[in-house]
């Protein structure tokens, strides 16, 4: 029987310094993200709908495995994921180093908490320990130095190559987690992925930093060199376009995609309607509800901004914001509320 890894975790360095660590590991395994408050229970309720459908498909060939890092769960959550787990057959583990987790972890056997160590050093022993992991301790290093900044051990040799890491991991905003879960996480372990390689080399601090720009361009670079910003516009311009299905949203008969927090609407925006010339425009919203259009001489979007958004600008470009805006970390809520507020105003 093949086991099957269903790992979540938090949203900093050492969350994805966990999934880099598992990837390492699993060849079969599915990834989650989250950061505290209602999204915890959101991405465990995913979990679960997977392992069904998977169970559903593949049977008894499959051997769940529910992984749970660097995220502390309240009782609540504790209770629900373990009786959850036992419906469907999944094993659970959870490994935490936050201190207010420490009641629930005095009421499950799968939850492992020590405070004296980051999440990413916690599972690196964890998977030594079960699975034989990194026998050559070829990762020891950069599991020290997340280690070393994630709980602040000042005095530790890799504590300022940590503190790049931390800023590298949240300053990468190049994709949008909620929109694109999947290519955003990819990205990041690809930046820890590349700062392993760094890590054990001379002024492997300043190294890191001066490399950062080139080795985010390296992830977006499909064929032709360009400025970072140009690249990141395409690759995100070529997700909007693939799954154009998904996001799309209408307004008056009109046909749009709608984008979540993307940014960068001068370029995106108009790349994505000349790459989709059956689709009449193009809206991004942010979390505060302000919301940008484009067009390419099919809908003059500024009465459109001016209709829903008490908005305006110019027939091709324009923008405003959505009254009583939702905001929701799962974008498909997110586009049933502006689906549902547009269809509104259109009455």
């Amino acid at each position: 029987m093949q086991q099957h890894l269903y790992h979540l975790s938090h949203i900093d360095l050492d969350g994805y310094g966990c999934q880099y660590l598992s990837t390492q590991c699993f060849t079969k395994a599915e990834y989650y993200n989250a950061n505290y408050g209602p999204e915890v229970s959101a991405r465990l309720k995913e979990m679960v709908k997977k392992i069904e459908q998977d169970k559903f498909l593949h049977g008894d060939k499959v051997e769940a495995l529910i992984l749970i890092t660097d995220l502390n769960l309240t009782s609540k959550e504790g209770n629900w994921i373990e009786k959850e787990a036992i419906r469907i057959g999944a094993k659970l583990q959870l490994l935490d180093h936050h201190a207010t987790g420490s009641s629930a972890a005095e009421r499950f056997a799968w939850y492992k908490l020590d405070t004296t160590r980051c999440a990413t050093l916690i599972t690196y022993d964890w998977l030594q320990t079960h699975y034989n992991f990194d026998e050559n301790n070829d990762l020891a290093a950069i599991v020290k130095a997340i280690n070393a900044i994630d709980i602040w051990v000042s005095d530790d040799t890799l504590f300022e190559y940590g503190k790049v890491m931390l800023g590298m991991i949240s300053g990468a905003r190049e994709v949008n987690r909620i929109l694109f879960p999947a290519q955003d996480r990819a990205f990041k372990l690809s930046l820890i992925e590349a700062a392993k390689e760094i890590v054990e080399k001379e002024n492997a601090p300043i190294e890191l930093d001066d490399a950062l720009h080139q080795i985010k361009k390296s992830f977006f670079l499909e064929k032709e060199n360009n400025t970072k910003d140009n690249l990141v516009a395409f690759y995100v311009t070529d997700l909007l376009t693939k799954d154009r299905q998904r996001l799309t949203i209408t307004y008056k008969g009109y046909k749009g995609i709608l984008g979540y927090n993307v940014g960068n609407t001068s370029i995106i925006g108009n790349t994505c309607m000349l790459n989709n010339p059956d689709y009449d425009f193009y809206m991004d919203v942010n979390f505060r509800g302000n919301f940008s259009l484009r067009s390419n001489n099919k809908l003059d979007v500024s009465q459109m901004a001016a209709h829903i958004g008490k908005g305006g600008g110019h027939p091709n470009a324009s923008g405003g914001k959505i009254e009583g805006y939702k905001d929701s970390f799962v974008y498909a809520d997110v586009r049933k509320f502006v689906q549902d507020y547009i269809d509104e105003k259109c009455q």
